[in-house]
């Protein structure tokens, strides 16, 4: 908070309004919710527990260290990274500077996934190989899963260090996955049933959130106006995918076209594109 800001003793009410109104002075649309995960995290109580006391007082160093985050916040440094985690279809992932924040808009992979899996699934006798390309952090392939744990799922990364963020998901997630580092599909030595990819799809001349300039920037850009490594990736599914199988990708919508036609090319035919998603089959030569 700044120099000018309310004297102490201050309660949970007082630090909420401005360190809010400072948010919003920085034209950070969810200034207040921003505000309350802080100081909840700074405290380690939940929300709803603000609410219920606004009149507590907060000690010196609580105050201390959420001013410090307020202040990433303002300079607009994303709330997931200051907190280290973030919600992904209803389960908490860690999160660092080394991995792209997961997105609400990514769920729509896993929608797409719970279509593509029998409901009979658990009764297959037949290994299900599950592979997560590009997983950051690793929240796709652990919440399917998570879904499905009788998938044999593969989170596959270039970055070691994602690969790290990943592994600390999967153990406190209590999830049995195998983790391997790899330029997309190059390294994994099956074929797998079911694809899942958030890869990076962002044009660099693209307008975009200022929060972004925090993220990985190899998490976030491709060439050939984004397309580049989701291109590379459907080449790959000639060898690396099993005819019936399916490939479910996130894009932008603007991409989606492009996308559709070049994935004929491999024998790759739309089922469904809902959002954000796309979800083709491997229709057998």
């Amino acid at each position: 908070m700044s120099e000018n800001s309310l004297p102490l003793p201050l309660a949970i009410n007082d630090w909420l309004a401005d360190a809010t109104r400072q948010l919003v002075f920085a034209e950070i649309p969810s200034a207040r919710l921003d505000s309350e995960l802080i100081l909840a995290h700074t405290l380690r109580k939940t929300r709803s527990y603000l609410h219920a006391h606004p009149e507590d007082i907060l000690t010196d160093r609580a105050i201390e260290i959420a001013n410090a985050r307020l202040t990433l916040r303002i300079e607009r440094v994303p709330v997931a990274y200051i907190i280290g985690h973030k919600e992904f279809y209803g389960h908490q992932f860690a999160v660092t500077t080394a991995t792209l924040i997961p997105r609400p808009e990514s769920e729509v992979l896993i929608e797409l996934l719970k279509k593509v899996m029998p409901r009979n699934a658990s009764l297959l006798n037949d290994t299900v190989r599950l592979v997560d390309v590009g997983t950051g952090s690793g929240a796709l392939g652990i919440t399917a899963k998570l879904l499905y744990p009788e998938l044999s799922v593969t989170l596959i990364d270039n970055s070691r260090h994602a690969l790290k963020i990943a592994d600390k998901n999967i153990r406190s997630l209590d999830a049995n996955i195998t983790i391997m580092q790899s330029n997309l599909l190059a390294d994994y030595p099956f074929t797998a049933n079911i694809i899942i990819a958030n890869l990076p799809y962002v044009d660099p001349s693209w307008e975009r959130s200022p929060e972004t300039n925090h993220e990985p920037a190899e998490a976030l850009f491709a060439n050939n106006e984004g397309k580049a490594l989701i291109y590379e990736l459907l080449v790959q599914t000639q060898e690396k995918l099993i005819d019936g199988g399916s490939i479910i990708l996130e894009a932008d919508p603007e991409q989606h076209d492009d996308i559709i036609n070049e994935a004929k090319q491999y024998g790759l035919l739309l089922v469904e594109r809902q959002d954000y998603g796309l979800l083709f089959e491997k229709v057998a030569k």
